[in-house]
């Protein structure tokens, strides 16, 4: 069951005597996410949590990849022309794209906040700041132009901010080189980080990358303050270090899905017949496998996870994604005897509705690519993972998971069919997975009291604060 916060009367608690006039006055804010999957479910996530708390919502997006509005009917979405050619849409490119995306929206999102002011100033109804993606880091000039204040939300873990930092100095210092490192030694005051788990990123130049990270950083000068979809039981010491190197607050006010009322923010449509079969399961029994929303892997490696899950004997659920496959016709190599092979005994589906499939008692294990979203996810369920990463904060995420939480299985090495049935085994079968399914439920039973009555309660009490001073 979902936490909630305390609703009529008791919403007033966090206020400051004399504001309860203020709450019922329209305050409007305008929230500018970035146009993928993961960056656009924490930020609606975040717009549901505020608009319970008495806040009216506009949702500013791009016409590229648009968060579905009938999904949140609450809110405003205004679409402003992004300037994005089909040659600049993300394949294999992504930070060449938010490079692009920062120049070509600019100037157009300027136009539409203006209008926006304009609009809310003849209606009387104030916009009290913009709270924009990291990614989109033009958004703070878009605000200082029409003199509002800017919120950053970061939607990747604390602890990814702070060893993409250290990629700057490590490179600046000749210990690291453009391409990373595959060295599995410690990096220095980054433990449990190796070398090879730093998330340089294999998706553009070097040079993108480092001005990527140039930009995002401005942020810790540039705006009023900054949101963490994370809390003080997952990363204390990554937070306490980051506010000291923050002239503005930080609030880690996450994990967001688990506050903000139910509601789908998916862009691709969930198959829920999953859930029918996942009825039928035994408890604990089921291993869920997605890679999430942007992660892709060849045909080959397809066949040996496929013979690998129906080696291990495991009932399964597996998303194959449109498009997360490098070859058209890879569904024949699952014909091709796998399907006689798993009989009943697996389900396959484009997309499934994860936080619902994590949450179902049948499930004992996720296997996941380790972006932060899944991994939060996963976390708050109390569901023990195999941690598969791909690119970029993944490999961060990981490595927490498996060293510093102890609640999943890192698998590093290159897919093969029997490390697979391995792998599937320690987590589900052995007693190794039993322990990280003890670990992986008392860690939920701390972050949902972190959420309900703890850090993450009082740090969201605090931001309304904050922005109701605006």
């Amino acid at each position: 069951m979902l936490a909630r916060f305390p609703e009529t009367e008791e919403q007033l608690t966090y206020m400051a005597p004399g504001k309860e006039e203020q709450l019922r006055s329209p305050c409007r804010l305008v929230l500018i996410p970035l146009p993928f999957q993961g960056h656009i479910s924490p930020m609606l996530q975040l717009g549901s949590i505020l608009h319970s708390k008495g806040f009216a919502v506009t949702v500013l997006h791009t016409t590229f990849n648009p968060p579905i509005s009938s999904d949140y009917p609450e809110f405003r979405f205004v679409s402003a022309p992004d300037n994005l050619s089909d040659q600049v849409v993300p394949t294999d490119n992504l930070l060449f794209f938010i490079s692009h995306i920062n120049v070509k929206c600019r100037v157009p999102f300027q136009e539409c906040l203006a209008k926006m002011v304009e609009q809310g100033r003849e209606e009387k109804e104030e916009i009290a700041c913009v709270i924009y993606d990291e990614c989109m880091h033009f958004s703070v000039a878009v605000a200082e132009h029409v003199k509002l204040p800017s919120i950053v939300l970061r939607t990747t873990s604390a602890s990814t901010y702070i060893s993409r930092n250290a990629i700057v100095r490590l490179k600046a210092e000749g210990v690291l080189t453009s391409q990373g490192s595959t060295s599995q030694e410690l990096v220095p005051g980054l433990y449990p980080l190796r070398f090879k788990d730093l998330p340089v990123s294999k998706i553009g130049t070097p040079e993108i990358f480092l001005q990527f990270i140039t930009d995002i950083n401005k942020t810790r000068t540039s705006s009023s303050a900054v949101i963490w979809n994370t809390n003080d039981v997952l990363e204390l010491p990554s937070l306490q270090e980051i506010q000291k190197q923050n002239r503005v607050r930080i609030f880690p006010i996450g994990p967001l899905h688990r506050i903000a009322p139910t509601s789908s923010s998916s862009l691709i449509k969930e198959d829920r017949s999953c859930i029918t079969w996942l009825d039928k399961q035994i408890q604990n029994s089921v291993v869920y496998i997605s890679l999430g929303s942007l992660a892709s892997i060849d045909k080959k490696e397809l066949a040996e996870v496929a013979w690998g899950l129906a080696n291990s004997n495991q009932p399964f659920l597996w998303v194959i994604r449109p498009g997360s496959v490098d070859d058209l016709e890879w569904n024949k190599l699952l014909t091709e005897g796998f399907t006689e092979a798993i009989g009943e005994n697996g389900c396959i589906v484009k997309w499934a509705p994860q936080k619902e499939v994590l949450a179902h008692d049948a499930v004992g294990g996720f296997w996941t690519h380790c972006g932060w979203n899944s991994t939060l996810e996963s976390i708050s369920e109390g569901v023990p993972m195999i941690c598969k990463p791909c690119f970029g904060d993944q490999r961060v995420n990981a490595r927490y998971v498996s060293r510093v939480w102890k609640t999943g299985i890192h698998l590093e090495n290159i897919y093969d069919r029997g490390q697979v049935e391995k792998t599937i085994k320690r987590l589900m079968v052995d007693e190794e997975g039993k322990e990280m399914r003890q670990r992986a439920k008392y860690l939920r039973e701390r972050v949902e009291l972190s959420v309900r009555d703890g850090s993450s309660y009082n740090s969201l009490n605090e931001l309304i604060e904050l922005i109701r001073s605006f």
